[in-house]
C-alpha cells in the first residue's frame, strides 16, 4: 500500500565542471552559459525544475562560475536601457531569468565528482527529499519527466532516477541499471547500478540520464563513499547501496523516459540540439527549416 510523503520543493543543479570538451570556448565562459538558440543551457534546466514545482534552486558552482549568478540576478542598467527604448519584449526576456526561482549558490571547491557535488547540498537540503538536475541533459518541456519522477517519489518514498534505453554498444558511456518491472508501465524497480560497464557485462540497456529525485539518506552514504571510477566520488555507487537495501532510505525506482532529450554535453550533440530546438520554434522554425532543406540539398 502506498503512502503520502513530504512534498518536494528543492532542486540541486551541479554546475562546477570545467567544460574541457568545449575548450577554448569555456576558458573564460562556463559551459552552462553556452547558448542553446538564444538562452543559456542552464536556464532551460532551471525552467524545468520550476515547471515541476521546485522553486527553491541550489546551484553547486566553482571557480569562474560567477556569470551563472549574474544571469539569474537583476541587471538594472540593462533593464533601464530597455525601458527607455520601450523595448518591452526584450525587457521581459531579461527579467524572466531573474524572476524564475529563489536561487542559492555554494562552491564545490575541490571538484571530486558528482557524488561530492551532491553532498555539498546537504546543509541546504536538510532532511527533505530533493531533485538533482544535470545541465548536460535538456528535457523538452512537452515531456514532463521530472514532474513524473516527483509524483512517484511522493507516493512511493525512497529515490527515483531517470532511465533511457540506449544502444548496447553505448551503455559503457553511462551508469546502467538492473531493474524489475512494476504495475506502472513507465516505472521500474531498480535492483542494482553499475557505472559505465563493459557492454558484455551490462545488466540492461537502460542508461541513467541526468535527473534524480533523492532521499536525504543518500548524504550519509556519500560521506562514507570512497572515490570510485575515475578517482571521483560517484553518485551511482551511493545509489547502488540504496538499491541493495531499502531499509537505508526506501526503495529506488526508475522512470523509463521515451520523450525528447537534448544532450548538450558533447560538441556534436550540442549542435544537433540547437538545430532541433530552432526548427521547432514558431518564430525561427519556418525560415530556418527552409534554409536547412536548401543547404542540405545543395551539399548533397
Amino acid at each position: 500500500m502506498t503512502q503520502s510523503h513530504t512534498r518536494i520543493s528543492k532542486a540541486v543543479i551541479p554546475a562546477a565542471g570545467l567544460g574541457t570538451r568545449f575548450l577554448p570556448a569555456t576558458k573564460a565562459t562556463p559551459k552552462e552559459m553556452l547558448p542553446v538558440v538564444d538562452k543559456p543551457a542552464i536556464q532551460y534546466v532551471v525552467e524545468e525544475a520550476v515547471a515541476a514545482g521546485l522553486s527553491d534552486v541550489l546551484m553547486i558552482t566553482g571557480r569562474n562560475k560567477r556569470p551563472l549568478e549574474d544571469h539569474f540576478d537583476r541587471n538594472y542598467e540593462l533593464e533601464s536601457a530597455l525601458t527607455r527604448k520601450g523595448d518591452a519584449e526584450r525587457l521581459q526576456k531579461v527579467q524572466e531569468s531573474s524572476d524564475l526561482a529563489t536561487m542559492h549558490y555554494v562552491r564545490q571547491g575541490d571538484p571530486r565528482g558528482l557524488g561530492h557535488a551532491v553532498l555539498c547540498a546537504a546543509p541546504h537540503v536538510g532532511d527533505q527529499p530533493f531533485a538533482v538536475l544535470l545541465g548536460d541533459d535538456l528535457i523538452d518541456p512537452r515531456d514532463p519527466l521530472l514532474a513524473r519522477m516527483v509524483e512517484i517519489q511522493e507516493r512511493e518514498g525512497g529515490s527515483v532516477i531517470a532511465l533511457m534505453e540506449v544502444a548496447p554498444e553505448q551503455i559503457h558511456m553511462y551508469g546502467c541499471a538492473a531493474v524489475e518491472p512494476t504495475a506502472q508501465g513507465d516505472a521500474v524497480r531498480v535492483t542494482g547500478l553499475v557505472e559505465k560497464p563493459d557492454p558484455a557485462e551490462a545488466p540492461s540497456n537502460l542508461a541513467v540520464i541526468g535527473r534524480y529525485v533523492l532521499d536525504p539518506a543518500v548524504f550519509d552514504i556519500l560521506r562514507k563513499t570512497e572515490p570510485g571510477r575515475g578517482g571521483e566520488i560517484q553518485l551511482t555507487d551511493a545509489l547502488q547501496l540504496l538499491a541493495e537495501d531499502e531499509k537505508i532510505g526506501g526503495p529506488v525506482h526508475g522512470v523509463v523516459f521515451k520523450g525528447r532529450r537534448y544532450d548538450t554535453g558533447d560538441r556534436g550533440d550540442y549542435l544537433r540540439a540547437i538545430v532541433r530546438l530552432a526548427c521547432e520554434r514558431e518564430d525561427l522554425g519556418p525560415d530556418f527549416r527552409a534554409w536547412l532543406r536548401s543547404y542540405v540539398t545543395e551539399e548533397m
